[in-house]
This record gives structure tokens, sequence and C-alpha cells, in this order.
């Protein structure tokens, strides 16, 4: 066994100290005298699970252990991992760890900084006892109960004898060792500190209530990784954990929160601890497999090491990697090698610190400070790569190496001992020990009858019990010679912080580890996380920030919809439909535009509706507006021509009256379809069905009376037949008066009950909004076109009946055709009506208005206008005295039955 003893500079306190009354202690096993009762459980729940270890490999407790002590009263445990098992037989620990030896050193340093402070526990000396505890969970166990008894079966003759009572423990580095003696020391109620525990079982203060630590926990670490993969928008992403507390603690924590941000796992692997070649391989294989481009691996250096070189040896060059803090500023992967397949990397390191003087320290230690004490000795022999044994005649032959002189110096070497530019972990040991030390202070200037425990005593410095100082190290709060407050939360936790870290290349083609940011988790949710992201190289060399989704963004104007049996992370992009927007990427579904508003091309705006109405602005109104127009016209000309003629015979001959008051309606019917070209208003609403049903009324009463006219002057030509005179103009005219009027009530009482109105049609076309006139009331409206209807009908039915009498007493015939158009025009229009969109079922409209004017004027004028301007000859006297004429004997013919 290797044993080192080392005295202290200081002796013992040179001041009385005061002795306070102690109160009757909690009821607390006795660490030094009979604790192996009281330890019996908990010593039992740590051994069970240790019994695969224990037939894995054939003495899993080792040897010896090595240790550093310098045995003062106030003692200071402290458990570091000096040496590795080996790659090749983990049973055996032979691989130094110098950055261990570091961390060791610093909290020797801080120690005998500490003791030359002369505020801090003034005239007080701390001693220390520190345990190697290589890293193994068997180890740990054996130095966890050593430093908690002070002895070890191994102790031989190196000062280190005897039992001293320990005021607390720095350690231990992994969380799963870290259990362990965190269990042990809670039997004792003995405080523990660690330095890189970051497990978050460990802040169960039920199970570890002793337990504290200057790393944040994994939970918090677990959320800042989430935080940054959210930070650089990566949606798919694999994890890879070691198998142990600390791994699978933290990468549970990460998955958690990896779901809670709306991110997926591609993949969870875990690594063995005990190394398996072939699951290593599996592991790498699905990675290849894997569309993930990014993987978060929690894992120590030396559990990562199996996993990084068959990544390396199989090229794998195309995946980010983010490191947890065990291995993002370790030096054991962050090497030439593993910088094309793991350059890039990003990860989280522990809060970096700058300890003044450190490095002058750690180039004293020298073998001849501790002559015969292995540890140093076996430093050395690593560090300059030689032999003390080589001086041995006896071995000298065995041994390959040069044999160490004692002559090498420290300062010419370039070592992760010796290097002090990153110290965390260092930094971390430092602050626990100061946290205790503060601790102890605090108990040293407890005031008579003003302490916290029973009666308001105070603690011994020189004979406290554990759990006294337990109590300060709860309520420690100070802020240390660099600025940074330390203190615990309820949990033992720090406050957690982590600086961002990049692996760059160094133009020596050596990896440089590059601060790119920080996380603050004392900051408000949303500003934690701090990155210059300037500066980042990712991997490959790249500039830009690598892509880690299992589906690209669904751009604006899509939506996401999951893929049958896939995480939420792997989905289509399907189009919203129309009249619906996504105006954000990765939508989860598409929103309704507004009534009056449709969605874009590109389905990611919602734009007004167009307006469509029948305009005067665009062809199709033009065109229309244009014919009513011609035809008001030629309803004028005509009109002007009738009255220019009006005492000739053919004028006279065909109810003048009626004719010019027919004309005027006619003159109404084309100039009531202009109101329904525009944009509808309440007043065109209103005229446009109004004007429309008195105008077309009175123009079909005006052709009903010229109908019964005719019929009434041939049965006035009859024997004693003396109807005409009951049928005058001034009868005529009234018959017309009364016809209309009646078409004018039914319209007052529409108006009055529910008037036509304007309005928004957006159920017809979706994407438009169709400005049309409502008509308000139904039946209103169906009155007025029946009402219409049925003089027509009577209209048609006499013309129709008085269509074979002679041409020379009227227009029957002309009439039975104007009337057989206009019916044929409106019974067109229903079905034309109902299956025009838009703006083209008022076009129709208008198109039956003008259609059924022009049958009219045509059918009714046009061939009395052919005899007044194109046969003038036939519009004299004598022509319609021989046609009354040939009418009687026609008639006389038809009177008495004979044929003329």
């Amino acid at each position: 066994m290797r044993v080192l003893a080392l005295k202290s500079s200081k002796g013992l306190p040179t001041r009385p100290l005061r002795s306070p009354a102690i109160p009757t202690p909690l009821p607390t096993p006795q660490l030094h005298q009979h604790w192996l009762p009281h330890a019996l459980p908990t010593l039992l729940s740590v051994a069970l699970p240790l019994i695969p270890w224990i037939t894995l490999f054939p003495n899993p407790f080792g040897s010896a252990l090595s240790i550093i002590c310098i045995q003062i009263p106030s003692l200071v445990g402290g458990l570091f991992p000096e040496l590795r098992p080996c790659e090749k037989n983990l049973s055996s620990c032979i691989d130094f760890y110098f950055r261990s030896f570091r961390w060791l050193q610093t909290m020797i340093f801080t120690i005998e900084e500490i003791n030359k402070d002369r505020e801090l526990l003034p005239n007080i000396t701390l001693g220390y006892s520190i345990y190697d505890n290589c890293g193994k969970v068997p180890q740990a166990v054996r130095a966890a109960v050593s430093v908690l008894n002070g002895v070890d079966d191994h102790f031989d003759d190196h000062g280190c004898t005897g039992s001293r009572p320990i005021s607390a423990i720095v350690g231990d580095p992994t969380s799963t060792t870290s259990i362990v003696a965190a269990r042990l020391a809670g039997v004792f109620n003995i405080p523990m500190v660690s330095y890189f525990a970051t497990c978050p079982c460990l802040s169960n203060k039920l199970e570890f209530p002793t337990f504290f630590r200057t790393i944040p926990s994994d939970t918090f670490q677990a959320k800042a990784m989430a935080k940054l993969v959210q930070h650089f928008g990566w949606t798919w992403v694999g994890s890879i954990a070691s198998e142990d507390d600390y791994g699978q603690y933290a990468v549970q924590a990460f998955n958690d929160q990896i779901e809670r941000s709306g991110a997926c796992l591609a993949f969870s692997e875990a690594i063995p601890k005990i190394n398996s070649e072939q699951k290593v391989l599996q592991i790498v294989d699905t990675i290849k497999k894997s569309s993930a481009r990014v993987i978060v691996l929690f894992a120590g250096e030396v559990d990562a090491i199996p996993l990084a070189k068959e990544v390396v040896r199989q090229n794998l060059t195309d995946r980010q990697w983010l490191a947890s803090e065990a291995w993002s500023t370790g030096t054991l992967l962050a090497t030439k090698e593993n910088l094309p397949s793991f350059g890039g990397t990003i990860g989280f390191a522990i809060h970096k610190g700058e300890i003044p003087g450190l490095k002058e320290f750690l180039l004293k230690v020298h073998p001849s400070s501790a002559p015969g004490h292995t540890l140093i000795k076996r430093f050395w022999e690593e560090l300059f790569g030689c032999s003390f044994y080589s001086l041995d005649n006896t071995t000298s032959s065995t041994i390959s190496e040069p044999a160490c002189t004692g002559q090498e110096d420290l300062e010419e070497t370039n070592n992760v001992y010796s290097d002090v530019s990153e110290l965390r972990a260092s930094y971390n040991v430092y602050k626990a020990v100061d946290a205790i030390a503060h601790a102890l202070h605090n108990l040293l200037a407890c005031e008579t009858r003003q302490g916290p425990f029973v009666d308001k005593s105070c603690a011994n410095i020189s004979s406290f019990e554990p759990w006294q100082l337990l109590h300060y190290l709860r309520n420690v709060k100070f802020t240390n010679r660099f600025g940074e407050q330390v203190y615990f939360d309820e949990n033992g936790d720090p406050v957690p912080s982590y600086d961002i870290m990049n692996w760059q290349m160094n133009a020596d083609g050596s990896v440089k580890i590059v601060t790119i940011g920080i996380f603050d988790g004392s900051l408000a949710p949303g500003q934690e996380l701090s990155i210059k992201e300037g500066t980042i190289i990712w991997s490959g060399g790249q500039l830009e920030v690598p892509d880690s989704v299992c589906s690209g963004s669904c751009q604006p104007g899509t939506r996401k919809a999951t893929q049958k049996g896939q995480p939420v992370c792997c989905f289509d992009c399907l189009q919203c439909a129309d009249g619906e927007v996504s105006n954000q990427t990765d939508s989860v579904q598409c929103l309704k535009c507004p009534i009056d508003y449709w969605s874009n091309q590109g389905r990611d705006q919602c734009v007004l509706k167009e307006v469509e109405f029948l305009s005067f602005e665009g062809t199709l109104g033009i065109i229309l507006a244009s014919v009513a127009l011609i035809g008001a016209c030629i309803t004028i000309c005509v009109f002007a021509i009738f009255l220019h003629y009006r005492n000739t015979p053919i004028v006279r001959a065909n109810n003048m009256e009626l004719s010019f008051l027919l004309l005027g309606s006619l003159v109404l019917c084309f100039l009531c379809s202009l109101f329904y070209i525009g944009r509808p208003s309440l007043w065109s609403c209103v005229l446009r069905h109004t004007v429309f049903g008195v105008s077309f009324a009175l123009c079909i009463s005006c052709i009903l009376g010229k109908t019964i006219v005719v019929l009434m002057a041939f049965s006035a030509t009859l024997p004693n037949n003396n109807m005409m005179k009951y049928f005058g103009p001034l009868q005529q005219a009234a018959s017309v008066l009364a016809c209309t009027i009646l078409q004018v009530i039914i319209c007052v009482i529409w108006l009055i009950t529910s008037p036509p109105f304007p309005t928004k049609n957006t159920e017809h076309q979706k994407a438009k909004v169709i400005l049309e006139c409502n008509v308000g009331s139904v039946a209103a409206f169906c009155c007025v076109l029946g009402y219409i209807g049925l003089l027509a009908s009577v209209s048609f039915v006499l013309a129709f009946l008085a269509r074979k009498l002679p041409d020379n007493f009227n227009e029957a015939k002309f009439i039975t055709f104007s009337m057989l158009i206009f019916c044929a025009v409106w019974i067109t229009f229903i079905p034309a009506y109902i299956s025009s969109p838009g703006k083209y079922t008022v076009a129709v409209e208008v198109f039956a208005i003008l259609s059924s004017s022009f049958g009219l004027i045509a059918c009714n004028f046009a061939p009395k206008c052919y005899v007044i301007l194109l046969r003038p000859e036939e519009n004299t006297k004598n022509s319609v005295v021989r046609a009354f004429a040939s009418q009687a004997r026609d008639l006389g013919s038809i009177s008495s039955g004979v044929k003329p």
C-alpha cells in the first residue's frame, strides 16, 4: 500500500479557544468508536448492489488505497480518482490521472491558503486526509469508509495512523461514487461537498441529507441543453449516455425537457460501463442510420473513449456533437485524432475561474518534499517517463524506463496538470473547501447564548459534532475573493451557471476549446442563454448552423400533418385550403380568414376579397348601358315620329293616346336597367325593383288596353253593338291607370314592410364579395313579377284571339308576337338567372329587361314606322277609305256567312 504523510506548517491553535456551553448533542452514531452497528443497515444497502462488481472483478477492492494526509484536529476529508482503471483491465487501477491530481493539489493549496489567512478561521489550522477511489464503485466504498473512519487496514508506518475526526468531505468526483459516499456520510451527519457529481438524484435531501455540491445539478444542465437545442431550431436529435447514475439521470432529464419543448428524440442509446465492442458498434450503426444530425452525449471522458474511437475509425464526420460538462473540456477526447469527427463540438462546462498562486504551487510539487511516498513518485514517473526503481540494481535489468534523477523541471513540461488556463473542476474544488472553511468560521464566530442550537448554545470548535457544522454549511453565504457569491439552495445545489464551449482547430492542428457563450440559470426565463453565434465553428468546419430535423420546416401557407406512427416532429406539409392561411413557419393549423377576406395565392396572408358587381367601368356594364341608352333613344325617336305624324291616318287609326303612353313606358323600361349597373346602394336597390315593376306594368297595361280596343272596334262593326261608346279614350286611359296603380300599391307595401337593400354575398363565390341587392321581401317581389306576368298572359290571350281580324283594323297580330317574345324572354330568364354567378346574375336580369323592351317596341311600332317613313302613299286618307270599304265588305261577308 502507498501512503504519503505530510506535516503541516502550522500547529495547533496558538490562542485559547472560546468554550461555550455545549448542549447535549442530538443522538448521533459515534464515528470513531463502535460505528459499525449504527452504519450496518446503510452499509448493507450500499454493498448489495456491488455483488455484480464483486463477481466481475477478481479483486474488486484492490490491495491498497493511495492517501495524502495531514492529521490536525479539524480534518477535511478528500476523495479523488488519482488512478483510473486500465482500458484493457478494468479491475486494476494503473493509469495515472493528471487532471485529478491537479484537483487534489488544489484542495491542498486552498487549505494552506486558508491556514495562512488571518481573517478566515484565525489561529485555526485545517488538516486533510485525501483518498484515491480509482473511479470505481468498490474502491469508492472502501475509500469512503476509510475517510469516515480515519484508518485503513493497509496503512503502514508513514504517519497516517490512528483515528481523527472528519469535519467534512470534499468529493466524490463522479455521481455513482458520490451516491455511495453520500449515503455513508449521511449516516454520520457528516457534510459532503462534491465538486463534480451532477446527478439530479443527489438533490434528494431525504436520501442524501448531508450532500452539497459546487457544480450545478444535471437537472439544470439538461434544461440548458434543451434550451440550446431549441435556440438553434433542432427538432430531431439523438441522445447517448453512459450506463451509470450520471448518464441515465442526465439523459432522462434531457429527454423530458426535449419533449416538453416540442422537439423529438431520434434515438436514445446507453454506453455500457464494461466496454463492449459489439454494443459500441451497434450505437455507431444507429448513429449512421439515423437522420438526426445533432447528438447529445452525457458521459464521462473515460466512458466516452470507446465510442469516440469507433466514430473516428468509421470516419463519421457529419454529426454535430453536444457535450455534457463531464467531457466538454476534457483533454482525453480533445485530440488531433478526434478532431475530424468531433471538431465543432458544442458543450457545457463548469464556470471557469482563476486561482492566483495555484500554478506556482503546482510547480513546487517534488518527490523530495515527501521522500518514500509513492503517489508523488508515481506522478513524477508518469509525467517524465522515468522510474525511481531503475536506481535499484536488483530490478534495473527489468526496467526499461530511464532513471528519475529528481532534476527534472515541471516548468519545462506542457501537461494538463500544470495548465491553469481552464480551471473549472479545480475551481469547484476551491469553492468546496472555501465553503467548508466559511461554515467553520461561522461556527467559530458564534456568540455565547446566541447560538442556533438547544438553549441558544454554540458549538465548540475543538470538539463539535458533524451535524453542527452541517447546520452552518446549509446556511453559508459569502462572496469569495474572486467576487463570486457562494451559497447552496434548499437541495444543496449552487446557482446554475455554465460556460458554453466550442471545439475549434488551432493553427498547428490541435484542439482549441473556445468559450462562445454562457447559461445563467438565475436570469429570467428566456434570458438564460447568451451565445455569440458568429464565433462558432460547426462540425466539418462549417460556419452555418447545421440542420437536424425529421421533416423540413413547413413554410407559411402550409400546415403540419403528423405522419401516422411517427413522432410529432415527422410530418408532411399540407397547403392550406382556400380561404385559410398560415403566416408562420411550422404552423400546426390554418386559420380561416375573416368574412371580407380571402387567402392569397401563397395562402400566407388574408387579403380583401375581390368586390364584384356589374360596374359601369367593366366591358359588360358598358355594353349593357350602351344598349339601354340606344333603346331609350330609339323609343324617343319613334315617339318623335308618331308625334310629328300624329294627324296622319295610320297614327290616328292605331289609338294614338295609348301609343304615346306605351312609348313613354318603354323609355322607362330601357332606363330602369341602368339602376342594375354600378355599385349597389340603398337607393339603387329600391329604384331598380320598383321602377322595373311599375314601368313594365304600365307598358303591358297599355298593350292590354290596345288589345281590348281592337276587340271592341271589331265588335262595334257588328249590328246592334254599342260597346265602343263604353270604352272610349277616357275609359281606356282609366283602365291603364287602374292596372298600373295596382302595381304601385304592391310596391308601396313592399317598401314599407321589407324594402330591398344592398348586401354582400360571400357564400356564392368564396373568393369574392358579390355586391348585390337583396329583395327584402321575397313574397312582395314575387307579387310584382306575378302581376306583370298576369297582365302579359291576359294580353297574350286576347291578342291571340284577335290575331285573325283584318289588319286594317289594328295590329293584333303584332301584339301577339310582342307578347310571345315577352313571355319567352322572362320564362327563359328564370333558369338563366339562377345559374349565373356573381355579376352575371344582374347582367342576365338586365338582358331580359332590354330584350323584352326591344321586342315590344319592334313588334308594336316597327311596321307603322315602316309605313310612315318608307310607304307614305299608304298613309293617306284614300288608302284608309279603301281599307274601310274593304273592311266593310269583309265584315258583311262574315256576318252573312258568304265568302267574299
